[in-house]
């Protein structure tokens, strides 16, 4: 992939089902503006449904240095074989192809081991291809690592050497860079594992608690108004697809749920015309009623728009629910929600993958929870 965008070449990745949909912008995102400090942003494109037929758009997009990800090929149905047949497009046009999912006709197939629950699939691809694209930079900046490119004696990794110290190695020992590498994706894939135990353990009462809560919103005709930022706003789709289909293995009822990331007319206008703080604010109060619920995803707890939307849903007296990371931010010592999930880490691609942990949780809750209602305080 390094060699790829060393090439000029561009990632670009599919998604035809709603689920799919959301890892293809997330994936695009995370390379377009990078939150590793210091890295360079790298050309991306997510295509998915709502740009009409995904083989149109490929054709019009894909040329022979890109590289090319689907997703969805393992899910079935239409949207497996239109992945698949994005894929078979790619190759023809000399793209490198990488899919999600086997029998996919990629050169490379990323496929969760065993006979996993579909939300624990979709975790751990998220943290797959957020793995690879922190190494894509790893190999991107040691020149010696790439076909055709001189090495250089030291690498300065600058303010991402927290993150990355064994940058700095000499580049004519590249045996030992990729060493390190390999050990690298290691303590991450723990890093992760452990970050995923402590949200869902630390946050156990409130997650119950909001389940609850948001199944008896349901129960009274409401609905989810879910949205964020960034990989936090594909995060907001994952969600709204989630609630919005029963549950993998078939039980459950669909829920309504609402997008506030999907409209790009609305969030334009807004964002030009008043301000980026009231993207979510604004429809917020164009759909919000005192029966729904809202859900935000913030890796800081700390996003002024997020903050203003939570504000305005609560004078709305609609209940609120918050995913956040580090210490929680404003969102969580201030108590700006009903309830907050805290994910304590300061890595956000990690935060990002235990909050994917903790909504699928809540939307399996929704189903067992007791939705009976909270009995009020002896006077």
């Amino acid at each position: 992939m390094a060699e790829r965008f060393a090439r000029g070449g561009r990632l670009v990745a599919f998604g035809a089902t709603p689920v799919a949909r959301s890892d293809a912008r997330h994936v695009a995102v995370e390379f377009v503006h990078p939150v590793i400090v210091g890295k360079r942003a790298l050309p991306a494109i997510g295509l998915a449904a709502e740009g009409g037929d995904l083989l149109p758009q490929a054709r019009a997009v894909c040329e022979a240095d890109d590289v090319a990800v689907a997703f969805g090929c393992d899910e079935g149905g239409e949207g497996a074989a239109i992945a698949r047949d994005a894929i078979a497009l790619a190759r023809e046009r000399g793209c490198l192809t990488i899919a999600f999912g086997e029998d996919s006709g990629a050169e490379w197939e990323f496929t969760p081991p065993g006979d996993l629950d579909a939300f624990v699939r979709q975790e751990l691809i998220e943290t797959l291809y957020h793995m690879l694209w922190e190494l894509v930079h790893v190999f991107f900046d040691h020149r010696g690592l790439l076909e055709g490119r001189e090495a250089r004696q030291v690498h300065d990794p600058g303010a991402s050497s927290f993150l990355y110290p064994f940058l700095s190695e000499s580049q004519t020992d590249l045996e030992s860079v990729v060493a390190d590498v390999r050990s690298s994706v290691l303590l991450k894939a723990e890093e992760i594992g452990a970050l995923r135990e402590q949200t869902l353990t630390d946050n156990r009462a409130e997650l119950t608690a909001a389940a609850a809560a948001l199944g008896r919103s349901f129960e009274a005709g409401g609905r989810l108004l879910c949205f964020g930022n960034g990989g936090s706003a594909t995060d907001a789709m994952d969600v709204a697809a989630d609630f919005r289909v029963r549950l993998p293995d078939g039980t459950g009822e669909p829920r309504r749920a609402l997008d506030l990331t999907e409209d790009t007319s609305i969030i334009t206008a807004i964002a030009n015309d008043v301000g980026i703080e009231a993207i979510f604010q604004r429809q917020i109060i164009a759909h919000g009623r005192a029966r729904d619920a809202a859900i935000a995803l913030s890796t800081s707890g700390n996003s002024l728009n997020i903050i203003d939307a939570l504000a305005e849903a609560r004078r709305r007296e609609v209940l609120t629910i918050a995913m956040v990371g580090y210490d929680g931010g404003r969102i969580a010592s201030q108590a700006l929600a009903d309830h907050v999930i805290v994910t304590r880490s300061q890595h956000i691609p990690r935060i990002q993958e235990a909050q994917a942990s903790a909504y699928h949780v809540l939307r399996e809750l929704v189903e067992l929870a007791d939705w009976s209602p909270v009995e009020p305080p002896p006077e």
